[in-house]
């Protein structure tokens, strides 16, 4: 992707993008679209049944991003109105029974500054930030994938879900945030998660595990849930601080610091936020003693 400012700029990004994309895909063609300025990444969790049924289970937001990919989430979205929010519920029903689709699947959207919603994407699979819709449903989201696969009816469970409360997932990688959030494999060696009520970890880490340089580096998923935002913000800014990792470096400090930014907590935000809060400026705001010698 190439972000151009000017016409000025249009022939050198038009030639970058594709020569990278020949390159990468033997296939030069590329398209262009409006770019969409500090916008929001809103998603929205489908499912369709084997009798034709379809259904809407609430948005998820997935603004915080590094490298276009998605390290916080967050159900429900502070952007999104209730009027919003059962008129695309309405659209991806429907959507999802013009298609015939059959499965869990996302619908994808960029959200404007002024609140208008433009479609990216279908996902035809489950997310890896699905345990929050999980949460604020009640629903084990796999055991549902599995159910419609095999032609159980899921009907009389998924008409009566009605998502509450509010939940977040913070994606711990093995990368260094205050080195660009490149990627820090090695041997773990300390390991201690986070418990508690409303603390859910979804991991395969361990003390002794060895980081390998050939696979996606997410070693964990620290998932909050709670009756309010500001609950779920508080129990997270908890569960990150209790959350030790040694040997190798990850996002937790990255994590703790953003639970404690005024801009995140009231939901001030867009998929520019890593880039206009970069860890070493929120360093400099945040007094904690979790913090020292961390970034040095």
């Amino acid at each position: 992707m190439r972000l151009v400012h000017s016409d000025a700029e249009m022939e050198n990004a038009l030639t970058s993008a594709k020569n990278e994309a020949d390159k990468a895909f033997k296939n030069p063609t590329i398209y262009l679209e409006r770019a969409l300025l500090k916008a929001r990444h809103i998603e929205f969790q489908v499912v369709g049944d084997s009798r034709g049924n379809a259904y809407c289970l609430g948005e998820r937001e997935c603004s915080v991003q590094r490298r276009h990919q998605k390290i916080i989430e967050e159900t429900p979205s502070c952007a999104v109105s209730p009027e919003l929010r059962e008129k695309m519920a309405e659209l991806c029903i429907a959507a999802v029974k013009r298609a015939g689709y059959t499965s869990l699947g996302t619908f994808e959207f960029l959200m404007s500054a002024e609140g208008d919603l433009f479609f990216l994407e279908a996902n035809t699979r489950i997310q890896v930030e699905h345990p929050i819709t999980e949460l604020v449903t009640g629903l084990d989201l796999v055991e549902m994938q599995l159910k419609i696969g095999s032609d159980v009816p899921v009907e009389d469970v998924l008409s009566e879900v009605k998502p509450k409360g509010h939940a977040m997932e913070f994606r711990i990688n093995a990368e260094n945030p205050f080195n660009n959030f490149f990627p820090a494999p090695g041997r773990i060696e300390k390991y201690m998660e986070p418990a508690g009520d409303h603390v859910r970890v979804d991991s395969h880490a361990y003390e002794g595990y060895v980081v390998p340089t050939e696979f996606d580096n997410l070693l964990a998923k620290l998932i909050i849930s709670g009756r309010t935002r500001n609950e779920v913000l508080n129990r997270s800014q908890d569960a990150l601080d209790r959350y030790t990792v040694t040997g190798i470096k990850t996002t937790i400090p990255y994590h703790r610091l953003v639970v404690r930014n005024p801009d995140f907590r009231a939901g001030n935000y867009s998929i520019d936020y890593v880039k206009d809060h970069q860890p070493q400026d929120l360093l400099k705001t945040t007094e904690f003693s979790l913090f020292e010698g961390v970034g040095r």
